[in-house]
């Protein structure tokens, strides 16, 4: 008896030991299993509000041919279609700046000033509608409304055609983007030319990597900032997976509210209606980061000031300083890098003795 009795108590600390050590397991699966059930059900809310980015934005999965798109591509970054012969969509929407210029509002012909803030390019094809105020459906009517703007490209129709039905090159890639027509070089092709090369200009991002399955793809900061972007309200205007570019919403920038400028009239510009003055479409999130500076009139530098102003005008609340560092981290994780082929500047076919020459004035 004394024997068993000492091999037990020799053996007590061992089972004791062995036992704590189970305990303490137990207790970290039980906390992984928490932790894995909270970030399930973040990304459960996150998928009902916002959803994967598609693989382009043709309608219906009709895509384009790779010679509409690729003449769409040369079509956006050709200065010749303006009236100066300098000014391309690429000079206001830069690639190599996440779709803008980075300036408050875009510089035109003969150093011109636009409006309003140039918004990015990039995701724009998943947007409901176009432009700040909405006048346009989409990216394919568009694409044709700077051209002829007298204060951006300053450009007309008959300029363009007879730009484009001046070199060979064109006609011929007009010929192969639109087979069966019989004059294929139009003013209404241009824009669906580049409208289709803008439908393949899709980022994608941490968060859609999340939004994905992935959900070691976001940091812990990041999630945090997701929870508090849905948890405070940001989701009623910026929603699906472009984030924004869905609704419209009534808003004046801090200058307008202080009587500094005359206060823009957004929508109502476009639609004539008393109830849609100071509306604008809600933007899009994505690259949000890249693409200062923000507001419709590119007031605000700073995006902690803007989350912080929006926050305050729309929604009604102040946020704490681990709020509004956790919304910072979030839109972080919303950058997506420009597809390669979009940043590779195409070789442009030269002009001809046919083609017109550069007016400033």
């Amino acid at each position: 008896m004394k024997i068993r009795k000492r091999i037990i108590t020799k053996a007590f600390p061992l089972i004791s030991a062995a036992a704590c050590i189970l305990f303490l397991l137990g207790n970290c699966n039980q906390a992984e299993r928490g932790e894995d059930a909270a970030e399930d059900q973040l990304m459960s809310r996150a998928r009902n509000i916002f959803g994967p980015m598609p693989e382009n934005a043709f309608p219906d999965g009709k895509e384009a041919s790779e010679e509409l798109i690729e003449l769409g591509k040369m079509l956006y970054y050709e200065p010749r279609l303006s009236k100066s012969g300098l000014i391309s969509c690429h000079t206001c929407h830069n690639f190599g700046l996440a779709g803008v210029d980075n300036l408050p509002v875009s510089v035109g012909h003969l150093w011109q000033k636009g409006p309003r803030n140039a918004p990015t390019v990039l995701n724009a094809a998943l947007h409901r509608l176009q432009f700040l105020d909405g006048r346009e459906p989409d990216v394919e009517a568009q694409a044709l409304m700077p051209i002829l703007d007298p204060v951006e490209m300053a450009s007309s129709e008959e300029h363009v055609l007879s730009v484009l039905r001046s070199i060979p090159e064109y006609v011929d890639r007009f010929s192969t983007a639109f087979p069966g027509e019989d004059d294929p070089v139009t003013y209404v092709n241009v824009g669906v030319a580049i409208g289709a090369f803008e439908r393949i200009l899709l980022t994608y991002s941490a968060f859609d990597s999340f939004i994905k399955g992935d959900v070691n793809a976001l940091t812990g900061e990041e999630r945090d900032g997701l929870e508090t972007f849905m948890s405070v309200g940001c989701t009623a205007c910026h929603v699906r997976e472009t984030l924004g570019g869905q609704t419209f919403a009534k808003f004046m920038t801090p200058r307008e509210l202080s009587g500094e400028v005359e206060p823009d009239l957004g929508r109502f510009d476009a639609t004539g209606r008393e109830e849609d003055k100071h509306f604008f479409k809600v933007p899009s999130l994505l690259n949000v980061v890249e693409t200062y500076p923000y507001f419709h009139d590119g007031s605000e530098w700073s995006l902690e000031a803007a989350i912080t102003e929006v926050a305050e005008s729309q929604l009604g609340i102040e946020l704490s300083t681990k709020e509004l560092d956790d919304l910072v981290s979030f839109m972080h994780a919303l950058s997506g890098e420009v597809p390669e082929y979009a940043r590779l500047i195409p070789a442009l076919p030269a002009s001809t003795e046919n083609t017109p020459k550069p007016v400033f004035d």
